[in-house]
């Protein structure tokens, strides 16, 4: 969801359509919801035709102008998160077999290389060994304002690639601040149903409250909304979160 979006939900200016509008009937939109009830109502107002991604949307208290307030980890979701995710692979050539094997789309070193610079951009994820982070330098300028620059923090710099390659597929995840101090993500399919997106939830709330930096003093996160793609935004009780997201 754009910064833009999400400032219209916050401030009432919504110009949707006639199957918002009707999904907007069945809740409360001033209301805090406890996260059992949010993602009930997800599964009961999406309103589009294809199976709807739910999102999740906290605003934290963190400046990320400061690296102590930067907040970034990975979580992986019990029930995956429904989408087929596309992994590359920076390998020398005696893992290439295995990286291949494990489902990536590519494996590779120089090859692989000039192939993203020649404009081969048909992939979600890559992937590294540490021994490639010297060749990927001539990439970093493509895939780092992507987003797909291989990085430890994210889990995707490793010398165990193809862990890291089946962990990706099966729904493990990355999770970061924007500039805003916002952290955006998903946590599956409206199919799944109440109780698996409930449970992918909770996994991703126990990381992201895990995952706190020592920068940030007093209230963590200030407020957060559930939706789904296209979807009204429901407000969440932070009390609630407390409770899941310290949980064992």
């Amino acid at each position: 969801m754009s910064a833009r979006r999400l400032h219209h939900i916050h401030n009432g200016m919504k110009t949707f359509g006639k199957k918002y509008k009707a999904a907007q009937t069945k809740f409360d939109a001033e209301k805090l919801y406890t996260l059992e009830e949010a993602v009930k109502l997800l599964t009961e107002t999406s309103t589009t035709k294809f199976d709807a991604t739910c999102e999740i949307h906290a605003n934290l208290n963190a400046d990320p102008k400061y690296a102590d307030q930067i907040v970034r980890s990975t979580v992986a979701m019990p029930h995956g998160t429904g989408k087929s995710v596309r992994v590359v692979a920076f390998v020398g050539e005696d893992k290439v077999a295995a990286a291949l094997a494990a489902g990536a789309v590519k494996a590779g070193a120089a090859e692989l290389i000039d192939e993203v610079n020649q404009g081969f951009s048909d992939f979600d994820v890559a992937v590294a060994t540490p021994d490639m982070m010297r060749d990927l330098a001539k990439v970093a300028k493509v895939l780092g304002p992507k987003g797909l620059m291989p990085n430890p923090k994210s889990g995707t710099v490793t010398p165990d690639i193809e862990k890291a390659i089946t962990e990706l597929k099966a729904g493990k995840i990355e999770f970061k601040t924007d500039k805003f101090g916002i952290v955006h993500s998903v946590f599956g399919k409206v199919s799944f149903g109440a109780e698996k997106l409930g449970e992918n939830l909770a996994s991703l709330l126990k990381a992201l409250n895990a995952a706190k930096p020592t920068g940030i003093k007093g209230v963590y996160i200030k407020s957060m909304t559930l939706t789904t793609t296209m979807g009204p935004a429901i407000r969440i009780d932070l009390s609630d979160v407390a409770k899941v997201s310290s949980s064992k």
